[in-house]
């Protein structure tokens, strides 16, 4: 299969992700957020003195949006680099903006060695603009061997390789209150149908079964139970052709979905305040709806919004759990947002460290520590170090080849990215009006061919 992505024209602070919607923090159970912190740095800082090793001497720069507890693990997994190599590390935040924090440096001539890029669009516009360097053919033989060959080609380019995915976050899981389902008698479901069904019976016992979050600002997470349900009945092959826009949105297949969302988004009984409350609702109200105000039974979210789960009395892992997301066709969902990372310039140091970055050293270390997960194969559930990541890695490892990055984030920020425009709002207008199923894929594909455009 080849990609062969579009450069993207993002907004300057990069992709809509988990780190521009929750603030990196210890959540319950020891499950941290595995999506991007916000904020920014004060600059460069040594992680430790480099020891003695094939690298002793030598100085590695690497700047990454992560602060606080995921800054903390990341020193530490730049240390072993450190210990292993006997380089000397300095690491610099760029802030929630990373290409604006970059931008200049790379038009100075004096980029970081590595750095880490929070969306596969930036990727791409460096690498058109020549501001990358190709992977040497023994990081590149890492990627090989512990990845998955789709995310080899989401961080390459012109028939080169220049990105690993480094650190995901896992999208294709609900999160639900278990006591509500137990004294319901419903168990968590495997399948759309199920999903319908066992909310009808939440819904009759008495708690409403969902909060869904279509407010303007976070209209995103519209998009991610789109690209669920899509790649789960369309499957990978579709999905990828989707994304490059080589199908239109008025294809029946995106009937079929939005068809199958009606289901749900189509009943306001089955939401929290009904459809009026929902068009309102941010992403951290609807988590903080059912675990902090007991509104509702069930809300999606990706791994990140434990640390949402954790500003309220609910601990994750007892009051809070969670299920794939339903299959709502023949494949089973995984679908992943994350970290890219890239060498901006040459020499032995950056290629070192990316190659330990592909390793699978570096990811036990990670995992060992929290607030991780990786599509790295080689990297054992057993690596992980609480119960939620354990379950999640073992979901997304048996997607194999069919797991997917998030589509939203593979297209033009006019259409994927932007509040207000393209799927964010062509999905809230159909939330409001489930019944315009046409009209709603006519309404994406106009917003899409105008994207794809520009």
């Amino acid at each position: 299969m080849r990609l062969s992505w579009r450069v993207m024209n993002r907004d300057a602070a990069g992709r809509r992700g988990p780190g521009r919607r929750t603030a990196g923090a210890a959540v319950a159970a020891g499950l941290l957020l595995s999506a991007a912190a916000c904020g920014g740095g004060d600059g460069g800082e040594e992680t430790t003195a480099g020891g003695d090793g094939p690298l002793k001497g030598v100085k590695v720069e690497v700047a990454a949006k992560w602060t606080g507890p995921e800054e903390a693990n990341f020193r530490k997994v730049l240390q072993e680099f450190e210990k292993k190599t006997g380089a000397t590390v300095t690491y610099a935040s760029t802030g929630e903006n990373t290409d604006a924090y970059l931008g200049p440096r790379l038009q100075a001539n004096q980029p970081p060695d590595v750095a880490i890029l929070p969306q596969p669009g930036l990727m791409q516009q460096y690498a058109a603009k020549g501001s990358l360097k190709p992977l040497g053919q023994d990081v590149v033989q890492q990627v090989e061997q512990n990845f998955a060959p789709y995310w080899k080609e989401l961080g390459s380019a012109e028939g080169k390789t220049y990105g690993v995915l480094i650190k995901a976050a896992y999208k294709s899981i609900m999160w639900y209150r278990p006591q509500v389902f137990s004294d319901a008698g419903v168990q968590p479901p495997a399948t759309w149908a199920d999903l319908v069904k066992a909310a009808g019976t939440v819904r009759d016992a008495g708690t409403t079964p969902f909060t869904l979050a279509a407010g303007p600002q976070d209209a995103w997470t519209l998009t991610d139970w789109f690209e669920n349900v899509y790649l789960s009945q369309a499957g990978p092959e579709k999905y990828d052709q989707l994304a490059k826009h080589e199908i239109k949105w008025t294809d029946p297949s995106v009937g079929k979905a939005l068809e199958t969302l009606a289901e749900i988004w189509g009943k306001p009984d089955l939401i929290a305040g009904g459809v009026s409350q929902a068009t309102k609702t941010k992403f951290d109200g609807s988590v903080t709806e059912v675990f902090g105000q007991d509104k509702a039974a069930m809300v999606y979210g990706g791994d990140f919004a434990a640390a949402n789960i954790g500003t309220t009395k609910a601990k994750v892992g007892t009051d809070a759990k969670v299920f794939a997301f339903p299959k709502a066709g023949d494949t089973a969902p995984a679908m992943l947002g994350g970290d890219i990372a890239v060498a901006l310039k040459e020499g032995k140091g950056a290629m070192e460290l990316m190659k330990f970055l592909a390793s699978p050293e570096a990811g036990k270390t990670w995992a060992g520590l929290g607030g991780y997960l990786s599509p790295n194969k080689s990297v054992s559930p057993d690596a992980y170090s609480d119960p939620v990541a354990k379950e999640l890695i073992a979901q997304l490892q048996k997607a194999g080849d069919a797991a997917r990055y998030d589509m939203s984030d593979l297209t033009p920020a006019a259409f994927g990215g932007t509040p207000g425009k393209g799927m964010w709002e062509a999905l809230r207008g159909f939330v409001q009006k489930p019944t315009d199923v046409k009209g709603t894929q006519e309404k994406l594909e106009a917003e899409a061919a105008k994207a794809y455009k520009s």
